[in-house]
């Protein structure tokens, strides 16, 4: 019983690397469809690397407080606002692209690395796999605050979710247990005594008892005298 007890509970190791770079591959993919469709979307002319320079609807906002921190005392016209969108895009607007497909590869690394040094697969480690992933995208605002709050909110909806089963659309089943196995467990913890179910519903209608056939001969014989041969049951 303790061997069997033990061999159900054997954490096996997971590919860390593995699991990152596709975790990588498919948020960077992700982010790159979200950013073409911002990029086609935009009211400027900035070419096809602009998908790659651009992240959408938050250059605009950073690329005017850009301007408005360099304090210039003239008043600006719409080619220096082009102007400016366009250099800060260039110099920083990349950082997104990257901290957003680099934040799913942190993710499943420490999560995949947490669950290996510790040999246990848990809800602690989709907090610290999402902690370190909030933490990448808060580095997009240069602020502590901002990478530790991430952080925070990230490892918790994250943990919360692998706690309520993982899954949106029911709860996940052990994937270590056979489906055949598991239903004829099910079906033999549920399984009610024969006797139990002849004594509430009697027999007949596919309900016989062990003996039927011989205590049916002996109400024919009582009731009508008459004597119908028993067969044997089968060996």
């Amino acid at each position: 019983m303790a061997d069997t007890e033990e061999q159900a509970v054997q954490y096996h190791p997971k590919d860390a690397i593995g699991s990152a770079v596709k975790a990588t591959l498919v948020t960077g993919s992700a982010g790159l469809f979200i950013s073409t469709i911002q990029n086609t979307l935009t009211k400027q002319n900035v070419g096809a690397f602009g998908v790659f320079t651009r992240t959408g609807g938050t250059f605009a906002v950073f690329g005017w407080w850009k301007m408005q921190k360099l304090g210039k005392p003239r008043r600006e016209t719409p080619r220096d606002v082009d102007a400016a969108l366009v250099s800060y895009t260039c110099e920083h607007e990349l950082i997104y692209d990257r901290v957003t497909a680099a934040m799913g590869g942190a993710y499943e690394f420490s999560k995949c690395a947490s669950a290996n040094l510790r040999e246990v697969d848990d809800t602690y480690n989709s907090f610290i796999g999402g902690a370190l992933g909030g933490a990448m995208l808060g580095l997009r605002f240069r602020s502590a605050p901002a990478v530790l709050g991430y952080g925070a909110a990230l490892g918790v909806i994250l943990s919360a979710f692998t706690f309520t089963g993982g899954q949106l659309n029911g709860y996940k089943q052990d994937s270590t247990v056979d489906e055949v196995a598991r239903k004829e467990y099910l079906r033999k913890n549920r399984r009610r005594p024969i006797a139990e179910t002849v004594n509430e519903l009697g027999e007949g209608r596919g309900i016989y008892a062990p003996g039927y056939e011989q205590r049916r001969a002996d109400r024919l014989k009582e009731r009508y005298c008459v004597d119908v041969p028993v067969s044997a049951p089968a060996a």
